[in-house]
């Protein structure tokens, strides 16, 4: 089907710089954008979109998410991240079913569709649930199975490791490829040595992606060097992990010497600002990584530790808190931000194809509604979104030229089924 969006402000990346088409077209033919211009398209068209008083923007990437832990939404807050982990969330992971996350995961589904994301990676277990749930909607993400290793376990031994591999050689591009697996280390200070180096060759053999939490406290990042007289980023480039292309989450702690190794081993950090100030892990130093030109991205984290997934908060919140930490407002500019949810985000997810507006891009589009008081005026699209827009100004989401979400109804779930499932679950978790 070819569909024309009519009279929308859209935002356009050229030469790395955010531009504003007013008044502008933007065709989509299936699953990719075709047409891009402020001149009206000859036609013909199946169906014609008026949109105006809309922006359209690329859809936004989470790139850490541990999306069934909407579930586990409240559980355990005021604690730090270790005794978060040991006390409550291990122990209550311990009793997940596959119908427990898929149904958390189509709950998660709903939230982030809501707030514009389009493509999201996740890090989990029972992964093939999500897997489905992700099919279903018509959304994009990088699923992975998380791995951990036990004291004296080998490699071959290792369930999570079998259970990971298996996971990307069955799904790996599945749905056209909306779906895509990554490989996961869940940290270093839940891992082995051995089973890392391992794992990483698994994954190089393969030609995956690796996703992992790096440096995310200090207490992670001093008792590593202690252990192994290596900063967690030393740990898993001298084992062989940072030979894949890498996204490491959270990266609170990393030293000069760190985001140099990260900058030449070619690893996305994945900024977590509301994760971060919630459980004390502190202050990135996202504006050096930029400075040092890493691909930053942004990501949520999990409900757990957010309590959302709100991708624009996550935005919102990473364009005013470096500010203040380094008393300089002339950090953190929107554009950077915005490409940090978006271009950067794709990158990250080896998705050459999205993360723009541009002809030949895939069709991932949201709709901004900037008929709001807070919007008006929008004198500044870029700074609007950093600083105004709201998760509720989201009107429309489109993933591969198709609306899945559009003024508060979901297109391709049932959105009510999806919550009473969530009710009815949920309690198995309490034990």
């Amino acid at each position: 089907m070819k569909l024309l969006l009519k009279h929308a402000d859209i935002l356009t990346l050229e030469n790395g710089i955010w531009r504003t088409r007013k008044d502008a077209y933007l065709g989509i033919d299936g699953d990719t954008i075709c047409y891009l211009s402020e001149t009206a398209p000859q036609g013909p068209w199946d169906r014609e979109k008026d949109m105006r008083g809309k922006l359209l923007l690329p859809g936004l990437i989470n790139c850490h998410d541990h999306s069934p832990m909407v579930f586990l939404r409240g559980v355990g807050s005021d604690l730090n991240l270790q005794d978060w982990l040991y006390q409550y969330i291990f122990p209550m992971e311990a009793r997940w079913t596959d119908e427990a996350i898929r149904a958390a995961s189509d709950l998660a589904i709903l939230e982030m569709l809501a707030c514009g994301t389009t493509s999201f990676s996740d890090m989990y277990y029972h992964s093939d649930q999500t897997v489905q749930a992700v099919t279903e909607a018509g959304m994009k993400a990088n699923i992975t199975r998380s791995t951990q290793g036990r004291p004296g376990e080998r490699f071959e031994d290792n369930v999570d490791c079998r259970e990971g591999i298996a996971l990307f050689d069955q799904y790996h591009n599945y749905a056209n490829g909306r779906i895509r697996v990554d490989f996961c280390i869940h940290a270093e200070y839940t891992n082995l040595p051995e089973i890392v180096r391992a794992y990483s060759a698994a994954c190089k053999e393969r030609g995956g992606r690796m996703h992992l939490h790096l440096s995310e406290t200090r207490r992670e990042q001093e008792a590593c060097v202690a252990k192994y007289g290596k900063t967690p980023a030393q740990f898993f480039d001298s084992l062989g992990t940072f030979d894949n292309p890498t996204a490491a989450a959270h990266c609170v702690w990393v030293t000069e010497e760190d985001m140099d190794l990260l900058k030449a081993r070619g690893v996305s950090p994945v900024h977590c600002p509301s994760s971060n100030m919630k459980i004390g892990s502190g202050f990135a130093p996202v504006q050096q990584m930029l400075d040092k030109g890493l691909n930053v991205t942004l990501g949520t984290d999990g409900a757990a530790s957010n309590n959302n997934l709100n991708m624009l908060e996550e935005l919102h919140l990473a364009s005013i808190i470096h500010n203040g930490y380094h008393h300089d407002p002339t950090i953190m500019k929107p554009g950077d931000l915005l490409r940090m949810a978006t271009v950067n985000g794709a990158k990250a997810q080896g998705r050459s194809d999205t993360g723009e507006l541009k002809v030949g891009k895939k069709a991932d589009v949201i709709a901004i509604d900037l008929d709001r008081p807070h919007l008006i005026p929008a004198l500044d699209y870029p700074a609007a979104i950093a600083y105004s827009v709201q998760d509720s100004d989201v009107c429309m989401t489109m993933v591969d030229g198709q609306i899945l979400y559009e003024n508060g109804s979901y297109l391709t779930l049932d959105a009510e089924r999806i919550k009473a499932e969530a009710r009815r679950l949920f309690p198995v978790l309490q034990g």
